[in-house]
């Protein structure tokens, strides 16, 4: 059996130590306690080494080109967490994982039995890490880089930590053109309200690596929205 690594994962890492000379991606195990252990696997920017203050050339490489796919954020991981429970039922559906990152929705929802999963993201380099990632994990899933070239429909579509800013807000509304239901998992906006949308729930997550981050910014709350079934 070849030990060559996946050419993915070489193009990653060269990407990161671009940014980062320090940096580089670690295979990081994610455990869920709460649904029986349950766990996945996913390539992330491994934290050791990596508590030196950054120069100013890293933070300007960093701002300029976040590369978000390389940690699992804590919205993504509540909301696979809850993909794993059952809490959504994902079963036998087609899936879409809006904003996908590392894909820890979308490989949840696999894992779950969805029969079809699409993961979008509109970093190629977030995409690559997906494939990768679901490499590892056993599971098979579809690329789209733009949702609006989409012309499909799915049962379910989630998005994780998409609408902190508010020009992404319109992206609700296509949301619900292309998906009978929509889940949503935030931790940035305080009053989300759209039409249609009802809070379903929140636990706590921590990005991994851990970033420090606000305690308010561990909250994740959940939203769903789903049409209405036609009486016959």
């Amino acid at each position: 059996m070849s030990t060559e690594p996946h050419p993915y994962l070489r193009q990653l890492d060269a990407h990161i130590q671009s940014l980062l000379p320090a940096a580089r991606l670690k295979l990081s195990p994610l455990y869920f306690e709460n649904v029986g252990g349950r766990s996945l696997k996913l390539w992330l920017i491994d934290p050791e080494g990596m508590d030196a203050p950054l120069s100013e050339q890293e933070t300007h490489a960093i701002f300029t080109d976040p590369p978000y796919w390389s940690f699992s954020w804590g919205s993504g991981l509540a909301l696979a967490e809850r993909l794993l429970s059952g809490a959504h039922a994902v079963r036998g559906k087609t899936v879409l994982d809006f904003g996908c990152g590392s894909a820890v929705v979308g490989i949840a929802a696999a894992l779950a039995g969805a029969t079809k999963v699409i993961v979008c993201d509109i970093d190629p380099l977030a995409l690559q890490a997906s494939a990768l990632n679901a490499h590892e994990n056993g599971v098979e899933l579809e690329y789209l880089e733009d949702l609006f070239q989409f012309d499909g429909k799915v049962d379910m579509l989630f998005a994780s930590d998409v609408l902190y800013d508010p020009e992404n807000r319109p992206l609700v509304q296509r949301f619900r053109e292309l998906a009978e239901e929509v889940v949503i998992a935030d931790s940035r906006v305080k009053n989300f309200s759209e039409q249609g949308f009802t809070r379903c729930g929140e636990m706590r997550a921590v990005t991994v690596p851990d970033l420090g981050e606000l305690e308010s910014v561990k909250l994740i709350r959940f939203y769903r929205s789903q049409r209405a079934m036609a009486v016959p």
